[in-house]
Formats: structure tokens, sequence, C-alpha cells
């Protein structure tokens, strides 16, 4: 082959690269929109709940004006007397569990916080919006194939009579979801919440920050400014660099040994979640903290002791403020790895139902990768519209960490 040849040959390997990179990027680009397009669509309508409007009264000779009776006060009869009152004609037994099965469980729970708030509402009539059932819910955002035939649906051919007679009396809306960021789990679909897995999750971190943070930080300075160089450090460094690739299940076992076992550290606590996250992220922050002492000129260093500064001068009043960004960064970064582990805290028991918001790092608590994994298992199908939802959050709240871990590097950082 002649020199020419041979030229266009390797011009032509060289376009079919670039074309192959190209590809990979937009094959990759395409399945990252595919995703987000998928968990969008589906998890968007989580974000919302339908709401029906009944007219309730409340026999205030029966339930007193007491608040702490009214706390104790099962409101179903009445709202099931609304129910009776807008359609006069239910009369069998299936048809009343058909009607009482258009709201939720917790419109009773709704309408007894409404009473307590405004007692006056006892003296006489009054609308309110109550939330509807997952059936209805479903049947409002999705809509109903009545082809279908009628046992192979959730929603009965009688309900949707009831729901077509409250959307033209304009009884019927769909409103953003008040439970989504107010309230825990819950077995019902329309009434579970993400805020308990954010607070456990938050408590959790809090908890990971606390340890790691420091340990890393100084287990990193010691290494790079003061551990004499030699068999022992380059061991402790080689360990170091293989246990940020141990995988975190492992992690996980070491803290169900350790803080569950040893320590006596309640189950499902966010203490024990933190801590055993805190293992799993301090490879992550030793790392990125030597990264950004060693990124810091030897010069620094030898102006400080020229001008009489002990070793622990220089480090303290030099190199780690200066490498404060890149390790402000690294931790960020481990944190953001952290509050996207799931099997870890799995190990540790973080896996139980949680329905109340934990008040504290001991009370029982699950995160949110944990509740979406939860979700995900749930037979229910509105779950499914929970579990992307739940993604959503998480996805935004990740997003904002890495955000701001690339914010701090360019605001904050020194270019040598």
């Amino acid at each position: 082959m002649s020199r020419p040849d041979l030229l266009a040959s390797r011009h032509r390997a060289e376009r079919r690269f670039q074309m192959y990179g190209r590809a990979a990027i937009v094959f990759a680009l395409l399945a990252l929109v595919l995703l987000l397009s998928t968990i969008i669509e589906n998890g968007w309508n989580g974000f919302y709940h339908t709401e029906l409007r009944l007219t309730l009264s409340v026999d205030e000779n029966v339930v007193g004006h007491d608040p702490a009776q009214l706390r104790h006060t099962d409101m179903t009869p009445y709202i099931k007397h609304a129910l009776l009152a807008k359609f006069p004609a239910v009369t069998e037994r299936r048809e009343l569990r058909e009607m009482v099965g258009l709201v939720s469980s917790g419109a009773s729970v709704k309408m007894r916080k409404v009473l307590i708030a405004d007692p006056d509402k006892l003296h006489k009539p009054f609308t309110l919006w109550l939330p509807a059932s997952d059936t209805i819910d479903r049947a409002m955002k999705s809509g109903v194939d009545e082809k279908t035939p009628e046992l192979q649906r959730k929603i009965s051919n009688r309900q949707l009579g009831w729901l077509a007679l409250f959307k033209q009396q304009g009884d019927v809306r769909v409103v953003f979801n008040p439970y989504l960021l107010s309230s825990g789990d819950s077995r019902e679909p329309e009434l579970a919440g993400f805020m308990g897995s954010m607070v456990g999750s938050f408590f959790t971190l809090l908890a990971c920050m606390f340890v790691a943070f420091p340990v890393g930080v100084m287990a990193a300075i010691y290494l790079e400014e003061f551990a004499p160089k030699g068999r022992l450090t380059e061991w402790i460094e080689i360990n170091i660099n293989n246990l940020a690739a141990v995988p975190s299940i492992v992690f996980g076992l070491l803290g169900l040994a350790v803080y569950l076992d040893i320590v006596g550290i309640p189950r499902s606590a966010s203490l024990a979640g933190g801590l055993t996250l805190a293992l799993m992220i301090l490879p992550t922050i030793i790392i990125a903290t030597r990264a950004s002492l060693r990124a810091i000129p030897d010069t620094i260093r030898d102006a400080a002791r020229a001008l009489g500064a002990s070793p622990l001068q220089v480090v303290l009043h030099h190199t780690f403020p200066l490498a404060i960004p890149g390790i402000t960064t690294g931790t960020i970064l481990g944190l953001a790895r952290a509050i996207g582990e799931t099997a870890p805290l799995l190990m540790i028991g973080m896996v139980a139902f949680v329905a109340d918001i934990p008040k504290n790092i001991l009370d029982p608590a699950t995160t949110m990768p944990v509740q979406i994994y939860l979700w995900a298992t749930s037979p229910e199908a509105s779950f499914v519209e929970k579990t992307s939802t739940g993604i959503l959050i998480l996805l935004v709240i990740l997003i904002s960490m890495n955000s701001l871990a690339i914010f701090i590097r360019r605001r904050f950082e020194h270019r040598w």
C-alpha cells in the first residue's frame, strides 16, 4: 500500500472512531431522556390527589364541645350520612360499602382536625373537601376504560356513575397533595407521604457527616503532612483505596455487627444508619482531602517554615485553609453517595414500615431510597406512581447537592 493510500486509510479510521464516539454519546443521551421522561410521566401525578366535596352535619349533642372528646370521635358515620344524603337511592349493604369506598380512610381524620380547629361548625351544616379513595384518585388521573369488564377493574359501574354525578355538580377536584410533603408512610396509597423518609435521611446524613468529616479530614492531614513515608504508611494508603471500592452491603454487615450487636444502638435508628454510612464514605473523604492537600504547591509550606512556623501552624494556617474548597467538594459528593444508598440500611433494619415522622436520631426511621424500595415492592398499583414521585424528589436533592459541590469548587478553588 502506497503512502497516500495508507494516510487515507488512517483518516478513514479516525473518522469512524469519531463517528462511534458520537453514536455512543447520542445513545447515552437518548437512554437518559427515556429514563427521565418515564419517571416524570409516572411520578408527576403523585404530586396531586383527588378531593370530593360533601355537605356534612355533626350532632353536637353527641360529640360535645370538648376538644378532647372530638379527638376520639369517629367521623365516619357522619361522612356516610353525607353520602347517603347525596345518593338517597342507595339501600343495599353492598352498595353502601361501595359508596363509602368513594372517600379515603383519612377523610375522618381531616374532618376531625377541622372541627377541633373550628368548633363553631358543630352548630350548622358545612361543606368540606375530603380526600378521595385510591380507586377514585386513579380514575380521575388516568381515566377508566369502560369497555373493560367490571370484574377486571377496581372501580365498579356504580362508583363510575356516582363519580360522574360529582363531576356534574362540580364537587370533585384534583389539587396538590398535602400528605406527600407533610406526613409519613401509610398503607393507603392516597395518604402515603414522603416527609418521614426525608426527615430520616436528614438525621442519617447529620450523624454521618459529624463522624465521617472530622475523622476523614484528620486522617488525611496526618497521612499527607505528618506520617513518615514507609511500608506501614503505604500499606494504610493501599487499604484506604481498596475500601473505597468495597461493595456497600459489606459496610451494612459491619454496622449490623458493631453498632447494633455490640454498641446496642436501637434498630432502624437514624444514628445506626448514619454511622454505617460514615464508614462507607470515609475513604472517599480521605482520598479527596489528600488530593486537595497534594495540589497545594510546596512553596507555600517552604515559605511558612522559613518564617518560623511549626509543622502544625503550616497545616492550620496555610495548607488546610487553601484545601477547604476541595475538601468540601469531596465531602458533599460523599454525602450525595450516602443519601442514595439502600443496601447498607437494609442490613441494619431501616426497611421497617415507619408511619410517624422521626423526632430525633434515635427514633425508628427510614430514608428516601429505602422508602422508594418499600413503595416499589407494594402490591397496590398506585404505589408505582408514588415510587416515581419519590425518585423525582430524590433526584432533585441529589442534583442540588452535586450542583453545590460544583459551585464551591469553581468559586473558591485556587489555580496555581
